[in-house]
């Protein structure tokens, strides 16, 4: 049997790292005219990160756990 991959989860991810990139990108069009803006920007920007490395871990932690079981079952 195949690993199976969630690709929802990884979609997720994707989503969040673009938030991520474009919060990054207003906080530096904004760090001149409006500091705070930027650095609420940037912790919105820091959440999202975040969230998509939780994501991504979930996802490698079931292919490892898939891998793993996959080894039991050949080896049995």
């Amino acid at each position: 049997m195949p690993t199976q991959i969630n690709t929802d989860s990884l979609k997720k991810a994707e989503v969040a790292t673009t938030l991520a990139k474009n919060m990054i990108t207003q906080a530096i069009e904004q760090s001149a005219a409006n500091p705070q803006l930027a650095e609420e920007a940037l912790k919105q920007a820091s959440q999202e990160i975040a969230q998509a490395q939780t994501m991504v871990s979930q996802v490698q932690s079931t292919l490892q756990t898939q891998a793993q079981a996959q080894q039991g079952q050949s080896q049995s």
